[in-house]
């Protein structure tokens, strides 16, 4: 089985430019926006994270800690955002990895619990996530599933 290193952004934040497009590749929020964050996390205004796993030098999973993910629950926060790994290392995981790692990382700062919406069902549970409530999504018809890790 091959080795993959998990990181925070600020164990290499020389990846910042090269993290923010991927996330930008992979969900369409401007790289601006993600710069913007990962700016707030490197220059420790904020302990909400960006986190990544690397396959050598090439980013192929990562996710991030924002204030509110675009709900209108906005007492539920932090939350998990932009969980994503690329197709061809799906099936590892690599995503339970960075998620372990986020709720880890978040309790060691005594941020307890956070939050992320999702229209998965049966993927977060396996990693201690339980379902909360439904939010409305910014600008979405429909409700969206609302889980919080403890």
């Amino acid at each position: 089985m091959k080795t993959y290193e998990f990181i925070t952004l600020r164990e290499k934040s020389e990846l910042k430019n090269t993290a923010a497009e991927w996330f930008n590749s992979k969900w369409g929020v401007p790289t601006e926006a993600y710069l913007e964050c990962m700016d707030a996390y490197l220059n420790n205004e904020t302990e909400y994270g960006w986190y990544l796993c690397l396959d050598g030098d090439k980013i192929i999973g990562g996710l991030g800690v924002i204030e509110n993910d675009f709900h209108d629950r906005k007492d539920l926060t932090p939350n998990v955002c932009a969980v994503y790994t690329d197709e061809e290392y799906r099936g590892q995981g690599i995503a339970g990895k960075l998620l372990n790692f986020v709720v880890d990382d978040m309790k060691s700062k005594g941020v307890s619990p956070i939050y992320l919406v999702t229209d998965h069902t049966g993927f977060y549970e396996k990693y201690g996530w339980e379902f909360f409530c439904m939010v409305q999504g910014d600008g979405e018809p429909d409700m969206t599933r609302m889980y919080i890790h403890r």
